[in-house]
C-alpha cells in the first residue's frame, strides 16, 4: 500500500511539472504577467559611442551613462536626490531629460501632465553638469515643449497659449507673443486636430544659429467646440469644452511667423492668399536664414515645400509634389550639411522611395528603387556617404533594415533575422539598436555596427520566452487566400492546442484594416495576442487578415480605398471570413469579428453587411460615420460630404442597422477626445430605431484607450464572456 501511495504521488507530481498553465484575463490584465522586458530610454551622446537613459528607484531617477559597445556603466551623470538639495521644488523623480548640443546642460522635466496623445505640461528646470547649479525655466505655470537653442543659452518653451524664452544667462523671461487665448489664439503649440492627424504638437523651431524662433499661430476662432461630460463622482458633473473641426467645417486659420531675438521684432512668412489650408511641418535649412515651410492644399493631394527669407519673410516654392489620391506627411525631409541638397521620400513611383534633389528642388537622383516601400527613413552618415532605412523588400510581413550609398549603389541588408526589425542609431551611426521580433517571438535588444554585425545583446528575453513555453503560447500560422476579384490577401491564422482537423471550430477574427494599417505581420504582437492565444485554448480558431487599403504593399493596394472607406475593406473582411467557413475543420455558422477604433468601424460594417456570414461582432470605440469625425484624418481619405455623399451614406454603419442579424457588442469610453462618443450614441439611436437587440458598455471619464485601474480587466471579461456566449 506504501508503494503505491509513493507512486500516486509521483504520478501527480510529475504530472504538475508537464501541464501546461492556464492563461487567465487576472493574469494577462491585473497581475501584468505577459509584459517582456524592453530597453527604453536611450538617448545617443554626441561621440556616438554612449548612450544614457533614465532609471528610477524607489525614492529617485538618476541619468546613468553606458557604453554601447561593451555595456560597461561609465558614469552616473546626476542624482534626482542632489538636485532635490538644490532646489527643494524639483522632484528627485523626474519624468524625462534632454541634453543641450554640448551635453553641459540638461534639461529635466518634471511633474508632467497629460493633455492630449502627443502634448502634456509639466515643470522644467535647467542643470548645469559644470557648475553644479539647477535652474527653474518658469516659476509662473507649468509649461510645454520646452527646448535649447543651439548654443544651449537659452529655453523656448509654451506656456498657456503663449511662446517665451528664458534667457539662461541673464535669467530673464522674454514674451514672444501676447494673444494667446484658450480655445482661440495658440502659439507656438498645435491644435487638437494637428497633434492627431499630423502628429505634431510642438509648433516652434529654433535657427540653426539661435537667434530666431520660427513658430506656428493658431486662430481657432471660427472652429466650432465640442464638449465631454466628465463623470467624477462630484455633485454635478464636469466638461471638458475644445476646439474640434468636423468633416466640412471650419479648421483654425494657421500663419507661420519668425521671431528675430536681437530685434524683438516678429515678421509673418508669405503663404499665399488662401487660408484654408495646411502646415503640416516646418524646418530649418542648414542655412539660418531659410526656414522651409510644408504647404498643403485641404483634400491634401498637394504638397510645397517653400524656401521662407528669415529676414523679409518672402517664400519660393523648392518642390512641388500632386498626388492623384492624396499624400502622407513624415519627418523624412533632412538638408545636407554642404547647404546644396536634401532627402526626400516620395510615392510618386507607385512605392514609397528615397530621393536626393538640389536646393533648386530638381531631383538629382533616385536612391531606392523597386516594387516595395520604404518604411522608415532612417538618416544620413554624410561622413561615409551612407543611408539607412528601414523597408519591406523581403516580404509585406517583414520589416528589415538596409544601409545604401548616397549614388544608389551598394546596398546592404543589415537585418538577416526573419521577422520585424526596427532600428535607433547612434548619432555617428557607428552603432544602431536592434529591435526584432516575429510571431510568438518576444522582442530582443542587440547592439551592431554601422554594416550589421552583432556586438552583443542587450536583452533577450529569455525568461519570458519560457514563460510562454510554460503556457503553451505559440506563434501564428501565416497564410494566404485570393478573393472572388483575384485580390490576394495576407492572413495569420492561430489554432487550439491539439489541433484537430477532422473537427469543426468556431473562428473569432481581428481586424484593424484602416489606411496604411497592418496587423498581419511577423512581430510580436503585445497582449491581445496572449488573449487569443487564451482563446484558442478555449477552442476557438483565431484569424487577422489585411484586406485591400492596408500599408507595406504599394501604393495602388494602400490607396485604393480612396473616397470610399470601408467599402472594400468589408468586402475583403467578409470574403476572409467566407473562405474561412469553406475550410474542412472551421463551423461556417459560428465567425465572429473584433476590432477597436478603426477597427470597429470594420467589424460593425462586417456584422451588418455581412449578417447572412457574422454571428457576431464586438466594435471598441468605432466611428460609426465618417460625418462626426475630423477634418484631416476623413477629408484626406474622403473629402468632405458635400463633395462625396454616396461614400459617407453607403459606408456608414449607421445607415445599415436594419441589416444586423447577429449580435452586437458596443463598447466606448465617455471622454475619447478622439472618436467621440457621440458615434455610439447614434449608433444605439439607429439600432433603436430598427428594434434590434444588442448589447453596449459604456466607460465613464476613459478616453479613446479605455484603460485605468481594473478598466482593462472588466472590459477584457465583458468581451470574453460575450464570445463564450454567442460564438
Amino acid at each position: 500500500m506504501k508503494n503505491i501511495l509513493t507512486l500516486i504521488v509521483a504520478v501527480c507530481l510529475l504530472g504538475n511539472l508537464t501541464a501546461q498553465d492556464e492563461i487567465t484575463l487576472e493574469g494577462i490584465w491585473k497581475n501584468y504577467e505577459f509584459y517582456p522586458k524592453s530597453v527604453p530610454g536611450f538617448k545617443f551622446m554626441k561621440d556616438g559611442l554612449h548612450f544614457t537613459r533614465k532609471e528610477n528607484d524607489k525614492t529617485e531617477s538618476k541619468i546613468v551613462q553606458y557604453h554601447l559597445g561593451t555595456g560597461d556603466q561609465t558614469d552616473v551623470i546626476l542624482k534626482g536626490s542632489d538636485l532635490n538639495k538644490l532646489n527643494n521644488y524639483f522632484d528627485a523623480k523626474f519624468d524625462g531629460y534632454s541634453f543641450s548640443k554640448d551635453e553641459n546642460l540638461i534639461l529635466l522635466k518634471s511633474r508632467t501632465e497629460q493633455i492630449y496623445r502627443r502634448s502634456s505640461r509639466a515643470d522644467f528646470f535647467v542643470y548645469d553638469r559644470k557648475g553644479k547649479t539647477l535652474t527653474q525655466v518658469s516659476g509662473h505655470g507649468k509649461q510645454r515643449y520646452a527646448s535649447f537653442s543651439q548654443k544651449g543659452d537659452k529655453v523656448a518653451f509654451v506656456r498657456g497659449n503663449n511662446l517665451y524664452y528664458k534667457n539662461l544667462k541673464s535669467d530673464d523671461e522674454v514674451v514672444v507673443t501676447s494673444d494667446g487665448r484658450p480655445n482661440e489664439i495658440i502659439n507656438g503649440a498645435t491644435d487638437w486636430v494637428y497633434e492627431e492627424e499630423f502628429a505634431l504638437a510642438k509648433g516652434f523651431q529654433w535657427s540653426p544659429d539661435g537667434k530666431r524662433i520660427a513658430f506656428m499661430r493658431f486662430d481657432e476662432t471660427e472652429v466650432k467646440e465640442f464638449t465631454m461630460t466628465i463623470h467624477s463622482g462630484d455633485l454635478y458633473p464636469k466638461y471638458s469644452t475644445f476646439k474640434y473641426p468636423k468633416v466640412g467645417e471650419r479648421n483654425a486659420v494657421v500663419s507661420i511667423h519668425i521671431f528675430d531675438l536681437v530685434t524683438g521684432k516678429t515678421i509673418k512668412v508669405e503663404t499665399g492668399k488662401e487660408t484654408d489650408i495646411y502646415f503640416p511641418r516646418i524646418k530649418w535649412t542648414k542655412d539660418a536664414n531659410k526656414l522651409c515651410v510644408f504647404r498643403m492644399n485641404r483634400h491634401q493631394n498637394e504638397l510645397d515645400l517653400l524656401l521662407a527669407d528669415a529676414t523679409t519673410g518672402k517664400t519660393s516654392v523648392l518642390l512641388n509634389e500632386k498626388n492623384k489620391y492624396y499624400i502622407d506627411i513624415d519627418d523624412d525631409l533632412t538638408f545636407l550639411e554642404d547647404g546644396k541638397h536634401f532627402v526626400w521620400t516620395s510615392e510618386k513611383s507607385g512605392n514609397n522611395h528615397i530621393y536626393i534633389h538640389n536646393m533648386k528642388g530638381k531631383q538629382v537622383r533616385q536612391i531606392t528603387k523597386g516594387d516595395w516601400d520604404v518604411l522608415k527613413f532612417y538618416g544620413l552618415d554624410e561622413k561615409d556617404g551612407k543611408l539607412f532605412y528601414q523597408s519591406a523588400e523581403v516580404s509585406p510581413l517583414e520589416k528589415h533594415i538596409y544601409s545604401i550609398d548616397i549614388k544608389g549603389k551598394d546596398k546592404q541588408q543589415l537585418t538577416k533575422t526573419a521577422g520585424t526589425n526596427r532600428a535607433r542609431f547612434s548619432t555617428t551611426f557607428y552603432y544602431f539598436i536592434n529591435t526584432h521580433s516575429a510571431t510568438g517571438v518576444p522582442p530582443s535588444y542587440t547592439v551592431n555596427d554601422a554594416k550589421g554585425t552583432l556586438i552583443r545583446s542587450l536583452e533577450d528575453n529569455t525568461k519570458f520566452r519560457g514563460k510562454l513555453q510554460q503556457y503553451g503560447i505559440e506563434g501564428a500560422e501565416f497564410f494566404k487566400f485570393r478573393t472572388s476579384e483575384k485580390v490576394e490577401l495576407n492572413g495569420w491564422m492561430i489554432k487550439p492546442p491539439n489541433f484537430d482537423k477532422n473537427k469543426k471550430y468556431p473562428v473569432f477574427m481581428y481586424v484593424y484594416g484602416g489606411p496604411g494599417s497592418q496587423t498581419v505581420t511577423n512581430s510580436w504582437g503585445s497582449t491581445n495576442f496572449i488573449w487569443f492565444n487564451m482563446l484558442a485554448q478555449k477552442g476557438y480558431i483565431v484569424v487577422s487578415v489585411d484586406n485591400r487599403g492596408t500599408g507595406s504593399r504599394g501604393e495602388e493596394f494602400k490607396k485604393m480605398t480612396y473616397l470610399q472607406l470601408g467599402k472594400y475593406e468589408t468586402m475583403d473582411q467578409i470574403e476572409a471570413a467566407k473562405y474561412l467557413g469553406g475550410l474542412s475543420y472551421v463551423d461556417k455558422d459560428r465567425i465572429g469579428i473584433f476590432g477597436w477604433s478603426y477597427g470597429g468601424y470594420m467589424s460593425s460594417l462586417c456584422l451588418f453587411k455581412g449578417a447572412d456570414v457574422f454571428k457576431m461582432a464586438i466594435a471598441v470605440a468605432p466611428v460609426t460615420s465618417w460625418k462626426w469625425y475630423d477634418t484631416i484624418y476623413t477629408e484626406r481619405y474622403m473629402r468632405t460630404e458635400e463633395e462625396n455623399p454616396d461614400g459617407y451614406k453607403d459606408n456608414s454603419p449607421v445607415n445599415f442597422a436594419h441589416l444586423m442579424k447577429g449580435k452586437y457588442l458596443l463598447v466606448h469610453g465617455t471622454a475619447d477626445d478622439n472618436v467621440h462618443v457621440q458615434n455610439a450614441m447614434e449608433m444605439v439611436n439607429a439600432l433603436v430605431r430598427e428594434n434590434k437587440q444588442f448589447d453596449s458598455y459604456f466607460y465613464p471619464g476613459r478616453n479613446h484607450g479605455i484603460y485605468g485601474g481594473n478598466t482593462r480587466l472588466h472590459l477584457y471579461k465583458k468581451m470574453t464572456n460575450f464570445i463564450f456566449d454567442n460564438l
